[in-house]
């Protein structure tokens, strides 16, 4: 198996349960592939929070919070987006961040408009993985960022806060989950 390939699938409904995640893990042959794994988990969970949900359950938010299903996702890839092909590689899309400062409302990147489905956000979303994991895949762990603010950073460390990051949100998406329809776990 690729170590650097999606999780994989699983019995039924496309999705990896757990059982080789720990085994992918444990088979990995350095520390690129464990990072690479234990992110896939994340990414893994979070976008599965999302299976046999409507549009609707997807947008609601049953929660104190503003925070829905589909806005995590959509803010999740976002920041796939940023982290690995902005900050990293130092590309610039016109009309998006840094270009174009985010506004004084934090949360923006999680607020849905009307072209926002379930389905388009998963492409979104697995597209933005799809590139994150070849970056991953061709730069040394060591290689710092190339934007100027962030060059004592190193891919490592990127590698390490989407982790941090992704389970933080999966996290969030378990809770929102719950509070739908009382499904729980990874």
């Amino acid at each position: 198996m690729d170590p650097l390939s999606p999780v994989p699938a699983g019995p039924g409904d496309g999705t990896d349960h757990g059982g080789s995640h720990a085994a992918r893990v444990a088979a990995a042959t350095g520390e690129r592939e464990a990072l690479c794994a234990f992110l896939d988990r994340q990414r893994d969970a979070l976008t599965r929070k999302l299976d046999g949900l409507t549009e609707e359950q997807a947008r609601s938010a049953p929660t104190a919070g503003t925070l829905t299903l589909l806005g995590l996702l959509r803010h999740a890839a976002i920041w796939e987006r940023r982290w690995f092909q902005i900050v990293f590689e130092g590309r610039v899309f016109p009309g998006e961040w840094p270009e174009v400062p985010k506004s004084e409302f934090n949360d923006e990147d999680f607020v849905l408009d009307g072209h926002d489905t379930v389905g388009l956000c998963r492409e979104r979303y697995a597209a933005e993985v799809a590139r994150s994991r070849r970056i991953a895949a061709e730069a040394a762990l060591d290689t710092r960022c190339a934007r100027r603010e962030f060059e004592e950073l190193t891919l490592r460390w990127v590698l390490l806060h989407m982790i941090e990051e992704t389970a933080r949100h999966a996290g969030h998406a378990d809770i929102i989950r719950e509070s739908l329809d009382g499904t729980t776990g990874l």
